[in-house]
């Protein structure tokens, strides 16, 4: 797995995961729950994993819709 997308922001992530379901690519939010950890406040980035033959793709999917995917 590959890490395609980094954010404090956990609609992006969801958006991107309807995107990327949409293409075909299976996805994995890791971190999601490590904002107990913090306080609910959103300090802790969530992050998208991909497969990596599948990143290409995912990272073209994400820049077509205006999400900027990690580097």
């Amino acid at each position: 797995m590959k890490e395609l997308l980094r954010t404090n922001d956990p609609t992006v992530i969801a958006f991107a995961q309807a995107l990327l379901d949409g293409e075909g690519i299976t996805s994995f939010a890791l971190d999601v729950h490590m904002s107990i950890l913090d306080g609910s406040l959103g300090f802790l980035p969530q992050r998208l994993m991909v497969a990596e033959r599948d990143l290409f793709i995912a990272r073209a999917t994400c820049r077509d819709n205006g999400i900027e995917p990690s580097a």
